[in-house]
């Protein structure tokens, strides 16, 4: 047991240190950034195995966020960015960025890159916090 010790806690400090930085969007920043946009951007995605995956996404190459000490960042987008929306009663939902949907006051995302049937519609207006992240999956770009 004493030799396990050591190397729990070498796991538990990697662990810590490779976790993914956690920004957030004010929503009426969020807003801002997707006025006026559509989905007019072709990108393929490759996956972990090989796989290309064809499909449209909003013509942004930088996404305007803020840490937790209320600096300003701009994250680059890409296939592996996750954001997380906390609306009606802390209820919350995870999507991958470049698979949402902004239609007039509902906000649709895909939450697998695998099965993209998969998919959630919430209301713009019942949101109340957007966290953003780099999930540092193996996904990339193509093109």
């Amino acid at each position: 047991m004493k030799r396990l010790c050591p190397v729990f806690f070498c796991i538990a400090v990697m662990f810590c240190l490779s976790s993914c930085k956690t920004y957030t969007i004010p929503v009426d920043s969020f807003k801002e950034q997707f006025r006026g946009l559509e989905p007019t951007k072709e990108v393929t995605t490759r996956g972990p195995a090989g796989d290309e995956v064809k499909y449209m996404t909003y013509p942004i190459t930088t996404i305007k966020c803020v840490d937790k000490n209320g600096a300003a960042h701009e994250l680059s987008v890409s296939p592996s960015l996750e954001i997380r929306f906390t609306y009606d009663n802390n209820r919350r939902v995870i999507f991958y960025f470049d698979l949402i949907r902004i239609n007039d006051t509902l906000l649709t995302g895909g939450r697998s890159r695998f099965i993209s049937s998969i998919k959630k519609t919430i209301s713009m207006n019942s949101i109340k916090k957007i966290e953003i992240q780099d999930g540092e999956k193996k996904f990339r770009y193509v093109n």
